[in-house]
């Protein structure tokens, strides 16, 4: 484990799948990330790479070829290396091998670096091509935030406040995660979501090209908040577990395959690109 501190937040980092496991506010010792129960959802904040949700059979199309993959991919369950680690900043590395080879036929170095200002944490995502040919990809970020924030309160007190007043459309996941082409529109009053356990009853919500690129989760009782911002990521992931007491906000590029026939990566919806010789950089930010 690896912490950040400074006088305002600590911050606990895992190098599984370079994962950001507990951000603590040290003036209260409040703690905002979900802990992780096995019985309810393992993970913390998985950074997603190289596709971001299901593939149609699990399976990923390179150039005529099918390589098996499960959703997210699997740098959230990759060993990453750390190669640098300071009192407010930690980089991890992954790097392409014999085994990553056999599932993603690219030579790749996926970076995710930690920068910790004042009481916001500054996540970077960096991929180097190391191939002789552009490398395909997706990535993005599931970072699950605890609702509520202290006891006395429930979920239904919180609310999600976007930067703007988008209509929120949401294209609808079926049972195996895929696209099924239909879609709903989320009711708001103004900026505001209200959160309540049935808008997950049917997978995530996940809104394409909405204009928001802030999204603010905070409670009417408390002056609490969680600011996340993500002003390259032109998808959005809300996602939460029936009597799961926590929230997922989550900032991709890339998305989930429709149903239906199976695309070449390089025809993906959502993909992203990195020319030979090239780096591709991309970041989000947690305000607390």
């Amino acid at each position: 484990m690896i912490t950040l501190e400074n006088d305002d937040l600590k911050v606990v980092l895992s190098s599984k799948g370079a994962e950001l496991i507990s951000l603590v506010d040290k003036k209260d010792q409040t703690e905002y990330i979900w802990k992780g129960d096995e019985k309810i959802w393992g993970y913390h904040a998985p950074n997603l790479f190289p596709i971001v949700g299901g593939l149609k059979d699990d399976t990923l199309f390179v150039d005529g070829k099918s390589y098996s993959m499960k959703r997210h991919g699997f740098a959230r369950t990759a060993h990453f290396r750390k190669i640098e680690a300071a009192p407010q900043q930690a980089i991890f590395r992954l790097r392409y091998d014999e085994e990553t080879l056999k599932s993603y036929p690219y030579k790749f170095e996926f970076q995710v670096i930690y920068h910790l200002k004042g009481r916001k944490l500054e996540i970077l995502y960096k991929v180097i091509n190391m191939d002789d040919k552009t490398v395909y990809f997706s990535v993005g970020a599931h970072p699950a935030f605890n609702v509520p924030f202290i006891s006395g309160e429930k979920f239904e007190d919180y609310s999600l406040e976007f930067q703007y007043e988008d209509e929120l459309v949401t294209h609808q996941l079926s049972e195996k995660g895929l696209f099924n082409g239909k879609t709903a529109i989320i009711p708001t009053e103004k900026q505001e979501l209200k959160l309540n356990k049935s808008l997950f009853e049917k997978d995530a919500l996940v809104f394409k090209n909405i204009k928001s690129r802030v999204v603010t989760l905070k409670s009417k009782l408390s002056n609490k908040t969680v600011k996340v911002e993500f002003p390259h990521f032109n998808y959005l992931g809300l996602w939460s577990k029936e009597n799961a007491p926590f929230i997922c906000i989550e900032p991709w590029l890339g998305c989930a395959d429709s149903e239906g026939e199976s695309k070449d990566i390089r025809s993906k919806e959502a993909i992203q690109k990195v020319e030979h010789g090239h780096v591709f950089e991309t970041e989000f930010f947690i305000t607390v």
